[in-house]
């Protein structure tokens, strides 16, 4: 039976893998929460919150559930207290790229992050607006990277992940290097500023008098036909209106050279706004 300590287990993302780890017996999982919050939120759950040292010291394997603005300064204080060859596991590749988290050479350290339940394949609930991480009930892949140790670690980590992010898809095996080019520089720095700056637009014509359904509905099934399109995921092609007038529009929106936020340099300046230092 492997033994786990989940640290900031009452938090956000926290509690979503608390709430699968209650259903697998297989693990021997300490809990670990500082903040008042969190506690009730273990609480609620019916879990009692373990102490640190005890909890850590006997882990195969830490997870680091915590904000990347503070898992740095945190891990100088658990990372530590780890038995010899244990493996450390990071939810997130913006603090293990920036160099923050306490390294020791004789443990494995291993990042997994989620893919998200695909557009194609989930329809959101309003819970999993309410809570990002919440309401999901559709399979989703993960990434994940050995960052540093064995095959053992890698594997160990990879099990894990698999578990407490289950239902899964697929589980693709990345570098550290190719998860950060995905998130932040994909999906947060491109993907979600783009999001925003299209309900930017929804706002604007809302203003403008447009009816708020009407623009909800029109805007958002054209989206999920354009991801189709673009993804190849149906068979089609847009009208040439349409390519004529993204044509002319790209470079009135996107700055020339814009695709530099996928160089290394940039995305670890990227993280570095991130973990705050």
């Amino acid at each position: 039976m492997a033994k786990i300590a989940l640290v900031g287990a009452g938090g956000k993302m926290g509690c979503r893998l608390t709430d699968n780890f209650l259903k697998m017996p297989e693990y021997q999982v300490s809990y670990l929460e500082v903040s008042e919050a969190g506690i009730a939120n273990l609480a609620r759950r019916g879990v009692m919150v373990s102490e640190p040292g005890a909890g850590v010291a006997d882990a195969d394997i830490v997870i680091l559930a915590l904000p990347d603005i503070i898992l740095g300064k945190l891990s100088a204080d658990i990372i530590p207290l780890m038995k010899a060859g244990a493996t450390v596991l990071t939810l997130d590749p913006a603090a293990p790229l920036d160099g923050v988290v306490f390294h020791r050479d004789d443990l494995g350290y291993v990042i997994a992050h989620p893919c998200h339940p695909s557009v194609f394949n989930w329809e959101p609930t309003e819970e999993a607006f309410r809570d990002f991480y919440g309401g999901i009930s559709a399979k989703q892949s993960i990434v994940v990277a050995l960052m540093h140790g064995s095959e053992e670690h890698f594997e160990l980590g990879k099990q894990v992940a698999t578990d407490m992010y289950q239902p899964i898809d697929k589980v693709y095996r990345i570098t550290l290097e190719q998860m950060a080019t995905l998130e932040p520089a994909m999906v947060e720095t491109l993907a979600q500023t783009c999001m925003e700056v299209v309900k930017e637009g929804f706002d604007r014509i809302v203003e403008l008098g447009v009816p708020a359904d009407a623009a909800r509905d029109f805007v958002l099934g054209h989206l999920r036909i354009q991801i189709a399109v673009l993804f190849k995921e149906v068979n089609g092609t847009f009208s040439d209106a349409a390519y004529k007038i993204s044509k002319r529009a790209k470079p009135l929106i996107f700055k020339e050279g814009w695709q530099k936020i996928f160089e290394l340099d940039d995305i670890k300046e990227q993280v570095k706004a991130i973990t705050n230092h």
